[in-house]
């Protein structure tokens, strides 16, 4: 099944509108003449985008709020740095989302280091369950092209997909192999690909709206959180680990850590949600490494625990 079919089976299909095609169309002629600049004139373009969406204050505000939150012992002036990163790297990581088929394989060699696997490089080559929580953080689109040149295969758990750029984004996690689960009632497609050999990845760091939310500890604040990977690793017992894909000195370093134990607790929500926050602590831990690589756009604290009690998982 492909990544498309595979991630839109369970939405009703729709045939788009007149302006649906038009935006379709206009955005795959722009990112068709992104593609054949020379790569100096495209990673040029990437950071023209990203000091643009600063001046034009998009979203700023609330990434800035957001930072504001997470480093309230900052400066103004770090707190506006680190914003200013971050939109550069958001839209480093949206140009190699559309170009990454383009590098070469001697290219992702030399430009992609891995310190230390940890045992997840075994476990990949040789097709044994296995779940990776990652996070929008440095180039996380680039970590699907550079786990399939290395024949690592799997599946990606991702919220509905819609408009003209994600049209591409899909067709991009396709060419690299990627099957696409969607996230609400993932967990039985996540248990299905690891028995068919396939790794899951999921991001884990965006706010999860709903009752199926579990609330952990992000930058000290509760933050409401998706328990789908741990859900999977205590039905199935793989083993997890978080990786994360960061620039730097011109490289990309794959981080590796795992794998998180799933903890030995009274209830199965008491192991889901412990399970679910040392996860989310690790995340956070690379986060504060380079909270200039993290997609600070997004509203993480947008919401709050009910008083009356925290979503189940």
């Amino acid at each position: 099944m492909s990544a498309r079919t595979l991630a839109l089976a369970d939405r009703t299909p729709s045939q788009p509108g007149p302006a649906s095609r038009l935006a379709t169309l206009a955005v795959g002629t722009a990112l068709q003449l992104l593609r054949r600049l020379p790569r100096g004139a495209r990673e040029r373009f990437a950071s023209f985008v990203g000091w643009a969406v600063w001046v034009l204050r998009v979203r700023r505000r609330v990434a800035l709020e957001n930072v504001q939150l997470a480093f309230p012992e900052l400066t103004p002036v770090e707190h506006r740095r680190i914003v200013r990163g971050a939109f550069a790297s958001m839209s480093q990581a949206m140009l190699e989302s559309v170009t990454s088929d383009l590098l070469t394989d001697a290219e992702v060699e030399r430009a992609v280091s891995v310190a230390d696997w940890k045992g997840l490089d075994v476990l990949l080559a040789t097709h044994q369950p296995v779940l990776i929580a990652s996070a929008h953080l440095g180039s996380w689109e680039l970590f699907a092209e550079v786990m399939a040149r290395r024949g690592h295969v799997f599946s990606a758990v991702v919220r509905p997909l819609t408009g003209a750029f994600n049209e591409w984004l899909v067709r991009s996690r396709e060419r690299a192999g990627v099957e696409l689960v969607l996230q609400r009632g993932a967990l039985r497609n996540m248990l299905k690909a690891m028995r068919r050999g396939r790794a899951v990845v999921q991001l884990i760091d965006q706010a999860l709206p709903g009752p199926e939310a579990l609330w952990v500890p992000f930058f000290g604040r509760p933050a409401s959180t998706t328990p789908a990977i741990s859900m999977a690793a205590l039905r199935s017992g793989a083993p997890v680990y978080v990786v994360v894909a960061v620039r730097h000195e011109g490289r990309l370093q794959m981080r590796v850590e795992g794998p998180v134990p799933m903890p030995d607790k009274p209830t199965r929500r008491e192991s889901l949600e412990a399970h679910t926050a040392a996860l989310t602590a690790v995340i956070e831990t690379f986060v504060r490494q380079h909270p200039e690589q993290w997609l600070w756009l997004h509203r993480r604290w947008k919401s709050a625990p009910s008083p009356l009690g925290r979503g189940s998982g």
